[in-house]
Parts: C-alpha cells; structure tokens; sequence
C-alpha cells in the first residue's frame, strides 16, 4: 500500500514539496529534451563546421519554430476538447475527433512545407542574411522543412499522449527523438563530415522519430484512451481547437519573432559574432526556460482540479508552494549560468578567442534574466489552469512581446551592444512585475 501511495499520484491528492516536484518531473524532462534539438546541431555545427554555419543555423532557426509551432496549438487545444468528450462519455466522438486533428495536421504541414520552400530565400533576405550566411540558412531551413510535418505531429502528440492516458509513453518517444538526434549529428558531422546538411538530416530524423512513431501506436489497438478510427472533416470543432490552442501558438510565434529581431540587432552592432554569442545564450535560454515551462504544464491540471474542486486550501498551498520553488530553481540557475559560462562558451565557440570574449561577456549580463523568467511564466500559466485566459494572455504577450520588443530597439540606443544583452533581463523584470501585480489583484476573486 505505501508503494502504491509513493508511485499513483492523483490530482485530489495533498501535493508536499517532494510529490509536486515528482508530478511536474516528466514534463520537465519532455520539454527540456525537445530544446535539446537546437543544442545539439550548434555543437556539431560550431565545432565541426565552422562560424559562418553556425550562426546561419541560429538565424533561421526561430523561422523554422514558427511553422512547427502549430503542433502546440493543435496539440493543446485539441487535447482539451477531446479530454471533454470523453468526460461525457462520448468515447467513440473522442477517437474521431482525434483522428481528424492528426489527419488535418498532416495535411497542413504538408501545405507549410511547400509555402518554406517558396518563401524560405525571401524571409532571410528580408531578415538581413546576404552571402555565405544566406546560402547556409536555404542549405539548413530546406532539409528541416521535410520534416516539418513530422515536427508538427510530434509538438501535437507531446500533449495528446497525456490526453490518452500515457504521458510516460509521451515521454519515452521524446527521449528516443532527442538521442536519436544526436547520435546522428555526431555520425553524420562528426564521422562522415556531410557539414550542415548532415546536422540538418539528424534533425529531420529525430522529429520523424517523434512524430512518426505514435502514427503506428494509435494505428494498431492499444491500452489507451485513444485510437484512429474514420473520421469526417468537422469545421466547428476545428475552429474551436484552434482557439483554445490560439494562445500557445501565439506564444511560440512571439518568442521566434523576438529571436528574429535580436538576430537583425545583432548583425546591425556585431555583425555574425553577435548572432553567433547570441545563439550560445539561446541553448542555455532554452534549456532552463523549459524547465520553467514544464514546471508550469505539470502544476497546471493540480491547480485548475482544486480550483474546480472548491479546496481553496489547497490552492493557496500550490501557489505557495510553486513560487518558493521557482525561487530555489531561479537561484540554482542563475548560479549555475554564472559557474558554466566559459565552459559552455568553450564548447560552442572556443576556437575564436574574440567571439569567446563577446559570449563571456553576454552571459555575464544576460545570466539575470534567470532570476526573474520563471515567475512570469509561471503567473501566466497558474491564470491558464483557473480558466483565466485573458490574464495569462496579457502576461505572456506582455513578456513575449511588448517589453522585449521595447527594450532590444530602445535599449541599444543607449547602451549600443551591451542594450541588446540587458534587453531581455529588464523585459523579464518588467513581467514579473506585471505578473505579481495580477496575483495580488485576483486573489479574492480566486480564494488563493
């Protein structure tokens, strides 16, 4: 009985610091694997191809994002009304409604694989790439548009296996994508020395590896809520997952819009070395910002079941409780980008002492934003899980968007190259503020 006590947690259930953080560990670790795509290529890339490469993989990475971030919007959307038809009892509408969703998902990427094609060469000129740097972002962005498709279904699957009953399962398949991928950078760029195009290939496979494997799971029968059956096209339901999922795919495409924009900044103060110091950053950005999130994702069905559920007690607990550990995670991580900044640095741009220079020198003010990214991002998803839409939407626009656009075009004129590095931590300041500002306000309309 106590094993099963230690091991089955379920959302009625009293959360102690050590069960929330083992409820929210393998969102966590999901999220933090899906970053880990980006991080790999740009040490093979780096290392084994050369600068140039290297920043062109940064430049047209966020560019990339934005098509794939469709899988979100499906993915959470559609994992919410499918979730409700099953809870009225309507199993046999819930498979349909999910076959539709991974069949009109296919048929989209396939649509935004041709439209990255036409459009691909236009979008990096516009966003100032010319040149060598030009040639490598079509060289990269072409093969990775191939797997667009699969990258779609495999952002969509990571919230629908939770939907079916198997985020272990999710959870497995990210992992297998995100080693997949790097042994195959190291075989192709490393071994066989096939330069961007074999980064590239690596990561198309390791999407299809994310994507592709659960077609064949939900394909034969299995142990989980859901399977593909026959499915007709239903416009309604269509439009009402696109806009429960709207928010997330706006998110997503804010974050890769802000990335375009500090990349077009960066050519204009420092040319590609500052796009190249810039995308080191990002793998660190990267991988901690999804442990915030998936912190976020894992407390969310907690908090919005004892909120449904009246146990306001509870509620102010899990608040509580969150923010004193995205306290501790903050401080570890600001310790840790201090601690691992040359190291890091060492790996992707050890080989150009001046580049080195400018990215020991960005980590030392960029760093600071860690000690503040996690409760924004969390305020907004804590309003998500008590169906406060509009006020997760403000937070996360107003962080995603609006201060960081403000602060990395205003900030530079003062501060030249050092206003882009500051840039980000007075956005992030700025949210938390904001954020707080919303949880103080709403906290007797919530009872936390």
């Amino acid at each position: 009985m106590q094993k099963k006590s230690f091991n089955m947690i379920q959302l009625s259930d009293h959360f102690s610091y050590p069960r929330l953080l083992r409820f929210t560990f393998p969102s966590i670790i999901m999220l933090i694997f899906t970053s880990v795509y980006g991080v790999v290529d740009g040490f093979f890339v780096s290392n084994y191809v050369g600068k140039t490469p290297f920043t062109a993989v940064n430049f047209i990475m966020p560019v990339l994002m934005i098509l794939g971030s469709v899988g979100f919007m499906f993915g959470t959307g559609g994992g919410a009304l499918i979730a409700l038809t099953m809870g009225k009892g309507s199993r046999e509408k819930a498979n349909g409604l999910f076959s539709m969703l991974v069949y009109v998902s296919i048929a989209v990427g396939a649509a935004l694989t041709v439209f990255g094609f036409l459009f691909l060469q236009p979008i990096a000129v516009f966003l100032g790439a010319k040149g060598r740097l030009l040639e490598d972002c079509i060289t990269y962005g072409r093969i990775i548009l191939l797997a667009i498709p699969a990258s779609i279904l495999q952002f969509e699957f990571q919230c629908l296996f939770a939907t079916a009953g198997k985020p272990q399962l999710g959870l497995y398949i990210t992992l297998a994508a995100g080693l997949t991928n790097g042994v195959l950078d190291a075989l192709f760029v490393a071994v066989f020395s096939w330069g961007l195009e074999g980064a590239a290939a690596a990561t198309g496979i390791g999407q299809c590896v994310g994507g592709i494997l659960p077609l064949f799971y939900f394909a034969r029968p299995n142990t989980s809520l859901l399977r593909f059956t026959k499915a007709e096209f239903d416009r309604k339901s269509m439009l009402r997952i696109c806009v429960n999922g709207s928010s997330e795919l706006m998110s997503n495409i804010s974050s890769s819009v802000i990335s375009m924009l500090y990349n077009v900044q960066l050519l204009r103060y420092a040319g590609e070395d500052g796009v190249a110091a810039y995308g080191v950053l990002m793998y660190v950005n990267f991988i901690f910002l999804a442990s915030y999130i998936g912190f976020s994702v894992g407390t969310s069905p907690v908090i919005g079941y004892h909120y449904g559920a009246g146990n306001y007690g509870e509620l102010k607990s899990l608040l509580k409780k969150s923010l004193i550990m995205i306290t501790v995670f903050a401080a570890l991580m600001f310790g840790a980008s201090r601690f691992l900044a040359k190291p890091l640095s060492m790996i992707f741009v050890g080989y150009d002492p001046e580049l080195l220079e400018m990215t020991l020198h960005a980590f030392s003010i960029y760093a600071y934003s860690f000690l503040f990214a996690g409760f924004a991002i969390f305020g907004s998803g804590f309003f998500t899980a008590l169906n406060d839409g509009l006020t997760s939407a403000l937070i996360s626009s107003l962080r995603t968007l609006v201060f960081q656009v403000s602060a990395v075009l205003l900030l530079p004129l003062i501060w030249k190259l050092d206003g882009i590095w500051f840039s980000i931590v007075a956005a992030e300041l700025m949210a938390v503020l904001v954020a707080a500002a919303f949880l103080v306000g709403k906290r007797k309309k919530y009872y936390y």
